[in-house]
């Protein structure tokens, strides 16, 4: 008789987990199941419960049942520092640093639980703890100083503090929530080429991703919730994703298993230049950005890309009165609104979908009506005097969205806070799309959202485009330019260094401007001077 050799462990076992938050029942007798030295993809809807699930493997909310098994033994975690202990590391779609420290003491911070990262808390060690920081952004090829504050990083660099840190203390099991959100297509790679080296060491990868490609590049299993439980599983090691016709049939398997349906499709481009609504010249803060000239025309989307960090944050703060401009000339509608507050620059027409949602696009702690009538309240409906609001009227917007964008869960009194990531997205862009706007600043609108919503969101933008406004579009996910954008320019340190139409498309040449190895061409001819006197009131 011949003996099998035992079977190791899975790194990971879920069995019967079950949560519910009041009414709402997010996971519903999840069992999940994660090979060690595997990346294990996690897909499903916004709000399907994927981090709900994960917070309770880290030990940041409870479960009302169920077991969970860490390599092969029964464990309880009280809270994330027993998960930190038993070598899971979670970095989650919401930052969790702090602005006013460094990126060494956030790290430190984040490993408090590691017998050298106390040692140096208690001795307030910073230079050694820097020299392993450096030592660990050089290792990952993250670019990341150690001595800098967090609150001057971008969103792309504060993602790579967020990674650097679960992996300080040598996480065995790390569990990534939509970790490339905020990250350009090349760091995107660098993260992959990262991930992929530490599975072939042996570190378990739970991988939350709503991008497909992204989890057919990484993944060796995937499991899909719908609805709170698992709905299926695919098996994604050892299949000739290579081969076109295997790729899309597991591609569509997956997103029917995800959002019940076939994935949906976008209405053919059919765009028609209408009058020239933005019109940007000379524009300049006098530091690093600048000078700029764009022109957007309405019934038209253009693109801004370009590494992040290279000026797209600055552009958006100079169109919205963010940022103050030492030259140039800002006119929407030939009206030059440079010198106008940000307030005035919204009752002009223009609309923001920001960045970084949680810095300048919401308010956690309040409730959904508060959040989705922010910027409508000084005018009718919703002012009833100088110091009234009607509530009534804010209800109804707020109802109205949940609505028509399917932000779940749907009740209008809740906190911005209790919603998924990709919900609280929702319900921002319904907002800012509820302006009619003139001219709508989305700056990666579709982050964090699931393939469903995504295709809503492209979906309403197209239709706005059609109603004639102008869309200029900052993003970082060139599938989504090539997906709905008319042109795109490309911006590097501040200055655009090349420019495309649809039909011009090509995704080699676009890599070639965003990392500058072809050098940083001229930015093309000038427009026009801008007119001697400017109608500056509307």
């Amino acid at each position: 008789m011949s003996l099998e050799p035992p079977l190791c462990p899975a790194a990971i076992r879920l069995t019967g987990i079950d949560k519910r938050f009041g009414a709402v029942h997010a996971n519903r007798a999840i069992d999940l199941t994660v090979q060690s030295g595997s990346i294990h993809g996690l897909l499903g809807e916004n709000g399907a419960g994927k981090s709900t699930l994960m917070k309770i493997l880290f030990g940041m909310i409870h479960a009302d049942a169920g077991m969970i098994e860490i390599d092969g033994a029964p464990v309880t975690f009280r809270s994330s520092a027993e998960a930190l202990g038993a070598g899971i590391g979670m970095v989650q779609q919401h930052f969790s640093l702090i602005g006013a420290f460094s990126v060494t003491e956030n790290l430190i911070m984040g490993r408090a639980t590691g017998s050298l990262a106390m040692r140096m808390v208690r001795r307030l060690d910073l230079p050694r703890a820097a020299r392993r920081a450096q030592e660990l952004s050089d290792c990952f090829g993250f670019g990341i100083d150690p001595f800098a504050r967090v609150s001057t990083l971008s969103v792309g660099a504060r993602q790579k503090v967020e990674i650097l840190k679960a992996l300080w203390g040598g996480a065995r099991t790390l569990v990534l929530d939509e970790p490339t959100a905020a990250l350009s297509p090349p760091e995107a790679e660098e993260l992959y080429a990262l991930l992929d080296r530490l599975r072939a060491e042996g570190t378990t990868i739970v991988l939350i991703s709503h991008k497909m490609p992204e989890i057919m590049r990484l993944c060796d299993r995937v499991t899909v919730l719908r609805d709170g439980a698992v709905v299926g599983e695919a098996e994604l090691s050892g299949k000739d994703l290579a081969r076109p016709a295997v790729r899309q049939l597991i591609e569509a398997h997956l997103v029917q298993m995800m959002i019940g349906r076939g994935n949906p499709e976008l209405p053919q481009r059919a765009p028609k230049e209408g009058p020239l609504i933005l019109d940007v010249r000379g524009l300049t803060d006098g530091v690093q950005f600048g000078p700029l000239d764009l022109k957007v025309h309405g019934s038209e989307i253009v693109a801004v890309v370009g590494v992040e960090g290279n000026g797209q944050s600055e552009l958006v703060d100079l169109l919205m009165g963010l940022r103050k401009a030492t030259d140039g000339l800002i006119a929407i509608d030939g009206h030059n609104v440079i010198d106008w507050s940000t307030q005035r620059r919204l009752d002009a027409g223009i609309a923001h979908i920001a960045e970084d949602r949680h810095a300048t696009g919401v308010a956690d702690g309040m409730s959904l009506i508060d959040n989705a009538s922010i910027g409508f309240v000084d005018g009718k409906p919703f002012s009833t005097g100088p110091w009234f609001l009607s509530l009534r009227q804010r209800r109804l917007l707020t109802e109205t969205l949940i609505e028509r964008h399917q932000v779940r869960p749907p009740a209008a009194d809740i906190p911005m806070a209790s919603l998924s990531g990709g919900n609280q997205q929702k319900l921002v862009v319904g907002r800012e799309l509820a302006r009619a706007p003139r001219l709508l600043i989305a700056a990666q609108p579709t982050r964090g959202l699931d393939v469903g919503s995504t295709s809503a969101v492209h979906r309403a933008l197209l239709d706005l485009r059609a109603g004639g406004s102008a869309i200029l579009l900052p993003s970082l996910d060139l599938a989504e330019v090539f997906a709905i954008a008319d042109r795109l320019v490309v911006l590097r340190k501040g200055q655009i260094v090349g420019r495309m139409t649809a039909a011009q498309f090509e995704i080699d040449q676009i890599g070639r401007w965003m990392s500058g190895s072809q050098g940083d061409p001229a930015p093309g001819p000038p427009c026009p001077d801008a007119p001697k006197q400017m109608d500056t009131a509307l």
